[in-house]
This record gives C-alpha cells, sequence and structure tokens, in this order.
C-alpha cells in the first residue's frame, strides 16, 4: 500500500482524509503513482497534471523522504520507504509570492 498525502484543497475535492491508501500495479514509480490516484479519484484529474501533457500543475510540488521528487522524471522508482509504505508520498500545495 502507498501513502498518500494530500493538500487541503484536493482533500476537499476528492471528500477523503488527509491521507489516503492505494494498492499499486506494477512498479512503484511517480507516474504510476499517479495514475492509481487519478484513477481511485476521478474528481482529480488534471488537478495535480495536465491531462494531455501529463506535466505537474505549476503550484504543486511532490515530496518523498525529505526529498522533493517535483523535478524527477515520471518514469523514475520512488524510495523503497514509499514503496513499503513506511513512509508518505506528499503532494504539496506550492506557495507563491515574497
Amino acid at each position: 500500500m502507498i501513502r498518500i498525502i494530500l493538500p487541503h484543497h484536493l482533500q476537499n475535492l476528492a471528500k477523503v482524509d488527509r491521507e489516503v491508501l492505494l494498492e499499486l500495479d506494477g512498479e512503484g514509480t511517480l507516474k504510476s503513482v499517479l495514475d492509481a490516484l487519478e484513477t481511485s479519484y476521478p474528481m482529480l484529474r488534471g488537478t495535480i497534471r495536465d491531462q494531455i501533457t501529463q506535466q505537474r500543475r505549476p503550484f504543486l510540488r511532490f515530496f518523498a523522504c525529505g526529498r522533493d521528487l517535483s523535478l524527477d522524471p515520471a518514469d523514475s522508482l520512488l524510495p523503497s520507504e514509499v514503496l513499503s509504505g513506511s513512509a508518505p508520498f506528499r503532494i504539496v500545495g506550492a506557495m507563491a509570492g515574497g
């Protein structure tokens, strides 16, 4: 099971708690996690990444095990702690301004 922590606005949209649990089919990549999340919660399609280009939305960031994964390739494997469920995969709303 993969643990995913969502920002407040996505929790409200999906009508879920802060953390959701998902089963992954296949490899544990960034793409497979986002695919599973959007399959389980179709109302999130287009909110985390563009539906056509699959690019991350500008004001969202991805973190796991203290690392920013936002610019990693979509097919890169997630840390083993995330894949085992001992650490969460975090989707964080980025702040802008100064």
